[in-house]
């Protein structure tokens, strides 16, 4: 039996998929690096591996749809920080993730998806804004210098997931013609 072969995925999608990738093989060692180096709030940093299903998606979804894959990366990692923000809590450094889902917005589409980074944009910053203002308690109370570890930990993993972004989307030409009637 032979199957129909896939047309090869177009290089902004193909980095998408990287990215996704990556995201989901480091997913599995962050409640390990919390255990190594906070030693408190394992049982918590296991909740962070509630996205990586989605994560895992995307690379499944990217053949079918160019499009909502490089859509669902930023949103599902803007859904996961607001969840890990509401896990570890503010103070924790999460929210400096959204970084990377706004570098994913603004690398991720072609002129002629204005309104679909426009509104990707637009969704990250508004969870960041009810992150900061109705977000609540933490779920996990963090002890000692427990959260400023956890903080170091997360600002150096934004940091280094950022670098990865920019070095994979460098140099990728986003093809794609605006429509005029879209720079309204």
């Amino acid at each position: 039996m032979t199957g129909a072969k896939r047309a090869p995925l177009d290089p902004l999608t193909q980095a998408t998929v990287t990215v996704a990738w990556v995201i989901v093989l480091n997913k599995p060692f962050y409640p390990l690096y919390v255990w190594y180096l906070v030693g408190d709030g394992v049982s918590a940093a296991l909740g962070s591996l509630v996205a990586a299903p989605f994560f895992l998606a995307i690379p499944f979804l990217a053949p079918r749809s160019s499009l909502a894959a490089r859509v669902a990366l930023p949103l599902v990692g803007t859904l996961d920080t607001l969840f890990e923000t509401k896990l570890f809590g503010p103070a924790s450094g999460t929210e400096l993730f959204l970084a990377a889902c706004i570098l994913l917005v603004a690398l991720s589409f072609r002129a002629d998806e204005l309104w679909w980074q426009r509104g990707a944009a637009v969704f990250v910053f508004v969870i960041f804004v009810f992150s900061r203002n109705w977000i609540g308690m933490p779920l996990h109370a963090w002890k000692g210098s427990g959260l400023s570890i956890l903080l170091n930990l997360n600002a150096f993993a934004v940091a280094s997931l950022t670098t990865f972004i920019a070095l994979r989307f460098a140099g990728i030409v986003r093809s794609g013609e605006p429509d005029p009637g879209n720079l309204r």
